[in-house]
């Protein structure tokens, strides 16, 4: 039987005031959703209009359904007794520290997971992309792990889950590991540091591309290397693309490196990450006081940019909530998006592109057919939504509310 949304506040274009400024439309409109998810109808709100299996929803603003591109769900301490972080000198010694306790946590990564996901969706997102641990410590056991803790919220939210080095691929039997890990349940592979970390750009980038091309998967590297050794690494990688008929099929996260050169040279590279449809995942780390990707220039280029969290509460950071539509009032504050326009598309960042309406003002979103995914906030527009997060939030995905 097919459920109704009534009283659900949309955007429906802009108006110029007297003063040049420019303002949200909205209007109240009832949706009615199918068995499959799918929206069938949008209607002006009537009120005489009161079909069975309804829900009023009150004049609560619906945005589309955020996406957590950047997330680590087999390492958060969550639902553990808090502890706070060791200092290191360096990423190498992280990395050391984090090996000591893998077996220990490994043991619980379910019940971790699950708690990091609760979070997730409570905060508006029915896509998480988590990287999940494949290493010489523990092997498929963070797998297993993130895999049963997902399962038990399939009808909430989809996943990409990336077999991560995160201890290095040219050591012990790693590359072996990582193709167990794509035989049982991850979708995607992952890649860090090719310099830094693997200390041979070229042999680790070739083994990276044989296994993805093996398992015919996407590819996300993790690249922390800084300066001309990150945008290297990133060339470099392009030009096995090109080889390899490798097109639409990697991302980069983090890439810190292209902060870190010339504009000249941000531009060139923009267009290289364009023309193979390359995306760019940010957590917008401005805390760590080191340049990030210019953002703004690459969504200017073209590219496709995604937010995520990152890990959150684990060894690497006390700190983060899962509140991605916190990263993007951080990134909108510190890059002083403050119009109206500049508010909302800003929003774009953490719906894989889709806001309610273009850059010209005009309806893009929902459309009849659309998937019924929704995060359903108390206020007036998605410009207040990104400047002013509410914290109560309730997420719809394919027709299904969750609730905490």
């Amino acid at each position: 039987m097919n459920q109704w949304l009534l009283n659900v506040r949309l955007e429906t274009g802009e108006e110029l005031h007297e003063d040049g400024s420019i303002r949200t439309k909205t209007n109240l409109f009832n949706i009615e959703i199918d068995d499959n998810g799918r929206i069938v109808q949008l209607k002006e709100n009537d009120a005489s209009f009161q079909p069975e299996n309804a829900q009023d929803m009150q004049g609560q603003l619906a945005l589309p359904a955020f996406k957590e591109m950047h997330n680590h769900l087999d390492k958060t301490y969550l639902s553990l007794p808090w502890k706070a972080c060791r200092t290191v000198s360096g990423l190498e010694e992280r990395l050391h520290l984090e090996s000591l306790e893998l077996s220990a946590l490994a043991e619980n990564c379910e019940q971790r997971a699950s708690a990091m996901i609760e979070k997730i969706l409570g905060f508006g997102s029915n896509h998480i992309r988590t990287h999940v641990n494949i290493d010489p410590y523990i092997g498929l056991k963070n797998l297993e792990g993130v895999l049963k803790a997902l399962d038990k919220y399939k009808d909430y939210v989809i996943a990409d889950v990336i077999a991560f080095p995160q201890h290095g691929l040219l050591r012990d039997d790693v590359p072996n590991l990582l193709r167990e890990a794509l035989r049982n349940g991850a979708t995607m592979l992952g890649g860090l540091d090719p310099g830094g970390i693997d200390r041979n750009i070229e042999k680790s980038l070739h083994t990276t591309m044989g296994i993805a091309q093996e398992f015919n998967v996407d590819v996300d590297f993790h690249l922390h290397d800084n300066g001309h050794l990150g945008y290297y690494t990133i060339d470099k990688w392009l030009d096995m693309v090109e080889e390899n008929d490798f097109k639409g099929k990697t991302d980069f996260s983090h890439s810190f490196s292209l902060g870190d050169v010339t504009v000249p040279e941000q531009i060139a590279m923009a267009q290289r990450l364009k023309k193979h449809n390359v995306a760019i995942m940010s957590t917008v780390p401005f805390n760590l006081g080191r340049n990030i990707p210019p953002i703004d220039l690459l969504t200017a280029h073209g590219v496709n940019v995604h937010f995520g969290c990152d890990g959150f509460y684990d060894s690497w950071s006390p700190y983060g909530s899962g509140d991605i539509l916190q990263k993007v009032c951080t990134f909108a504050d510190v890059t002083r998006k403050i119009t109206e326009r500049e508010l909302r598309q800003s929003l774009a960042y953490i719906t894989n592109g889709t806001t309610p309406l273009d850059n010209e003002g005009k309806i893009q979103w929902p459309q009849v057919g659309d998937e019924a995914s929704f995060v359903f906030v108390a206020s007036s527009c998605s410009a207040e939504v990104v400047a002013r997060p509410t914290a109560k939030r309730l997420l719809m995905n394919k027709g299904v509310f969750f609730k905490q």
